[in-house]
């Protein structure tokens, strides 16, 4: 099954406007869709193209990257080994799990300079540095980053009319409560499904969610599989399997301790770049400062993690049965699991801010005499003026944070936002959005 995604456009205007001079890297964690983006814009763009899948290739392809100083042997070779016909200009190579040969990236210098075909790379782990150390990274290649389905994405997969959020976000009017409740129900779905093109495809076949819950396991296992070839004594995989639980405390940071215990702490810090670059997980740093750059004021020491995918992460909550079964997934469709679900809502919010190509940031400071803490949970930076989002499941009634931060970075404030489940309405200089209305907030 083919899904329509964002990443094809991006290849689009790389081949019109880049092509001839770069190479093009689709950058994403394991079974997003990079692969199959790839073979279906080759097949539907290009006269023919050559696939090579380095998690499977025969060593008869590998040694015709031996001939790289000679092109033409090499695509001679190439073309006899594959049983496909290049032509120029209108051929597209596809390095697929390029960071398994790291032969083959190197030789993309030469093979963009050289000039006759279009060459494109997917990889995982692409930016672990083992994967790399050896070789020269090309400057000859631009990166675009591949993300899990997002909500335009899925509800175009599974008929859902987006386009109608657009124009409630446009109207700034409250659509009314069944309505909301319906629309509600539909981005739970998504919550549920995720954005893994292998659980919408579960989920458009019919499947039950005990069924696509096992998907998103076998998922998860590749990631776990993956984690022990970074690090084999699982430390990386209990970072990872920590994020839930972390959130769910709704403490100001992720805690590395917590996670593996006390350990060498310039190791923990290696191992948690090594899973940031895995694109599993989506890093949310502190920012020291709301009124200048994020960038500039982001503590390092002061972050949270986010899964990349809602449904992997609910996936990962219930990770210690067996497998999640219908009724449990039947009560989080309805709103009616017995727990405060917040902490969902926003790895939600994150995955959807995300995949809008932004960094994630939030912002925290102490109440004056006081040992608890005002937190906004994300900050969107709009021109020089700053869009403060606070994430609530259910009631909208308390909101002391966001008031406060309105209080005190006037100024330097474009919007003030509080999304939760319930209906468009404002309270003064504070706007009450629904969770599906994110993405169009961020912009």
């Amino acid at each position: 099954m083919v899904f329509k995604r964002k990443a094809y456009s991006k290849l689009l205007e790389w081949k019109q406007n880049y092509a001839d001079r770069y190479a093009v890297l689709l950058e994403g964690a394991r079974r997003v869709g990079k692969s199959t983006i790839a073979e279906n814009f080759a097949r539907n763009e290009y006269k023919s193209y050559i696939l090579i899948d380095f998690s499977q290739s025969n060593d008869s392809i590998l040694k015709c990257f031996d001939d790289i100083g000679d092109l033409d042997m090499f695509f001679l070779r190439l073309q006899a080994e594959t049983g496909t016909t290049l032509y120029k200009g209108e051929s597209l190579v596809i390095f697929d799990e390029v960071q398994l040969f790291p032969k083959a990236r190197q030789a993309i210098k030469h093979l963009v300079k050289d000039g006759r075909y279009h060459y494109l790379e997917t990889g995982s782990l692409i930016s672990i540095r083992k994967n790399v150390k050896d070789i020269l990274i090309p400057s000859e290649e631009m990166k675009i980053e591949v993300y899990p389905m997002d909500y335009e994405e899925f509800c175009e997969a599974v008929g859902y009319n987006y386009d109608l959020l657009r124009q409630i976000y446009t109207s700034g009017k409250a659509i009314g409560q069944s309505t909301n409740r319906k629309l509600m129900r539909d981005l739970r779905v998504y919550m549920a499904v995720g954005g893994m093109p292998q659980a919408v495809e579960s989920y458009i076949s019919g499947d039950n969610f005990t069924a696509i819950d096992q998907v998103k396991r076998q998922i998860i296992g590749l990631y776990e599989d993956d984690f022990r070839k970074i690090d084999p004594s699982g430390r990386v995989s209990a970072m990872y399997h920590a994020i839930p639980a972390q959130l769910s405390k709704d403490s100001r940071k992720y805690r590395i301790t917590t996670a593996i215990g006390k350990r060498n702490n310039t190791k923990a810090e290696e191992l948690l770049y090594e899973l940031i670059d895995s694109k599993t997980v989506l890093p949310c740093y502190n920012t020291t400062d709301p009124r200048v750059s994020f960038t500039d004021t982001k503590d390092f020491d002061s972050y949270k993690l986010y899964l990349a995918d809602t449904g992997l992460f609910v996936t990962m909550m219930f990770i210690d049965r067996p497998s999640a079964d219908n009724e449990l997934y039947a009560k989080l469709l309805s709103d009616k699991l017995p727990a405060n679900l917040g902490f969902l809502y926003e790895n939600l919010v994150a995955q959807m801010i995300s995949a809008t190509g932004r960094e994630l940031f939030y912002h925290t400071w102490e109440k004056e005499g006081s040992t608890h803490y005002y937190e906004i949970d994300f900050l969107i930076s709009k021109m020089n003026k700053v869009t403060a989002l606070e994430v609530k499941s259910s009631g909208t009634g308390k909101h002391e944070s966001i008031n406060e931060f309105e209080r005190k970075f006037r100024t330097n404030t474009e919007g003030l936002y509080l999304l939760s489940q319930k209906d468009i309405s404002e309270e003064g200089q504070l706007l009450k959005m629904p969770i599906y209305l994110t993405s169009f907030i961020v912009g």
